[in-house]
């Protein structure tokens, strides 16, 4: 597909891929294929199922279900109507899922066949809900691909624009309730307008591309990289689920060449015994995010993948990627720039900015702020939320802390509101997690601020061991203090078999710290 393509909306996507090659593959789901030809013939099906089901232009749509071809579908066929799919994280308790659809006030939910009963449990609870339609199963409920075939396969008449909502993702909530985050087709299609004008042959895609769609899709590290897959003609394995075996065999055996994946997830992966015995000649480029990754844990995968490596940094509210760190900055030796997350890519702006709103100079840590055409609108039915997040002159705040360097190249220290503050000195989780990660008996770390009468804050490390290993705390300290100054290092240490983690992989610090505050007015000393 031509790089200067401009498309419209979602619709002239399907209808060029459709016309140029229907016959190459979209998406390849547990041996079932979809050719580009296909795809369009479908999205179109549903697009005319969904205004039969009585949905309007500007509704949402909902889909809780795990990682699937035909979820796309309907995010694509729900763009052509001017429909906005809202993918729920399928990890999500009742309550939760429950919250959602009624925020969303969405009438259409789509689930996946593992999750019936949840829905059974809190459909009663959602007035709004009209339609349940199933995606695998036969009930008393609609069936996925019986809903979709009995219409046509002509693409209704549509005014949908690039200013029109095509998604909307639910923060994690790790703080309060999640928030919709609201994004146009504009978004998703300027920010692959904005990767076209990288100079670098990563920014680069073919139809002979295969990409594994491996991240859940509830966020926008799944359906954001399922978007760039489709969007360039590329043929996209979709998994159902996370598995490090298998994400390892469709490289093996399918010649997957570029995937996304978030640290936590490539720790796993090349943990894995058969990893270094598996030839990667094929695989150009691993791009990864949604975290801070190690240096220890980059070095090894760069040594064992032998591939390119890209950092991307992004959020759900930015649409991901708008700083990238190409892989001629990742060096086995550790330069200075492979702690970085990169420079911001073309038509993106970065900010540091103090807690006044001032724009801070080089090297000083504060806020990063970003202005960028892929900036979300804004929060779904939360305009004081969005007016927080969003200023009058556009620059989102982040909640990350970093800095940026003389060349514009954007460090990140650690979530603004995870700052330890011990002694009146300032300490960013990640960058004692970084040193302690090293260590030869540490397959994860999380550090954290617990209550210390002398410091008003103390570091404390939370360690799993490698499996079979029994470190030493005093040990950990040690090595910690090697590697970072002493009012950084922990004071103590404490082992844990398995972290808390978010779908996509994150360390829920706020459960780890919760048992130290408990009972304390404030969680900071």
């Amino acid at each position: 597909m031509s790089n200067n393509q401009v498309f419209r909306n979602f619709g002239d996507v399907t209808r060029h891929l459709a016309a140029t090659q229907p016959d190459r593959v979209a998406l390849t789901f547990e041996g079932r294929d979809t050719t580009y030809g296909e795809f369009e013939r479908y999205t179109n099906r549903v697009a005319a199922a969904l205004l039969a089901s009585g949905v309007k232009k500007g509704e949402r749509v909902a889909y809780f279900g795990k990682n699937s071809d035909r979820y796309l579908e309907i995010f694509f066929g729900a763009a052509k109507v001017g429909a906005v799919t809202t993918p729920i994280n399928w990890r999500l308790a009742g309550p939760e899922l429950a919250y959602i659809l009624q925020d969303s006030r969405a009438p259409i939910l789509f689930v996946g066949e593992e999750f019936g009963d949840t829905v059974e449990q809190v459909a009663g609870d959602c007035p709004c809900l009209k339609t349940i339609v199933d995606m695998d199963t036969r009930g008393n409920r609609p069936v996925f691909r019986e809903w979709r075939d009995a219409q046509a396969e002509t693409a209704p008449a549509s005014d949908v624009g690039r200013d029109d909502d095509v998604l909307q993702l639910y923060t994690s909530g790790t703080t309060g309730r999640p928030k919709g985050a609201m994004l146009m087709a504009r978004n998703l299609l300027d920010l692959q307008d904005m990767v076209h004008r990288i100079d670098g042959e990563w920014a680069r895609w073919s139809p002979n591309d295969i990409s594994l769609i491996a991240m859940p899709i509830g966020h926008i590290g799944g359906t954001g990289w399922a978007f760039w897959t489709l969007f360039h003609g590329a043929k996209g394995i979709v998994v159902r689920d996370f598995d490090p075996n298998r994400v390892l065999d469709f490289i093996e055996h399918d010649k997957v060449n570029k995937l996304f994946i978030v640290p936590s997830a490539l720790q796993i992966v090349v943990s894995q015994p058969r990893a270094r015995r598996i030839d990667y000649s094929h695989l150009k480029y691993i791009c990864y995010g949604a975290s801070p990754i190690p240096l220890a844990l980059l070095r090894e995968c760069v040594e064992v993948f032998g591939c390119g490596f890209v950092q991307m940094y992004g959020m759900t509210e930015t649409t991901g990627t708008v700083v990238a760190l190409p892989p001629e900055d990742h060096s086995l030796e550790g330069s200075k720039r492979m702690r970085s997350a990169g420079k911001p890519l073309p038509g993106v702006d970065l900010a540091i900015l103090d807690a006044s709103g001032r724009h801070l100079p080089p090297e000083e840590v504060g806020e990063i702020a970003i202005r960028s055409p892929s900036n979300m609108r804004g929060y779904w039915n939360l305009p004081e939320a969005t007016a927080k997040a969003i200023d009058k002159d556009g620059w989102l705040r982040t909640g990350d802390a970093g800095y940026l360097d003389a060349d514009g190249y954007l460090y990140i220290h650690d979530r603004v509101k995870d700052m330890i503050i011990s002694g009146g000195e300032n300490v960013y989780p990640a960058e004692v997690e970084n040193a302690i990660h090293g260590h030869p008996d540490v397959f994860d770390v999380a550090v954290i601020g617990v209550p210390s009468e002398k410091w008003g804050e103390e570091v404390k490390a939370i360690v799993q061991p490698k499996p079979g290993s029994r470190p030493d705390p005093q040990d950990v300290i040690r090595w910690a203090r090697e590697r970072v100054a002493a009012f950084k290092a922990p004071k103590s240490v404490e082992f844990i078999d398995a972290f808390p983690r978010t779908a996509t992989g994150k360390i829920l610090r706020r459960e780890l710290r919760e048992k130290y505050w408990h009972g304390r007015d404030r969680k900071v000393n």
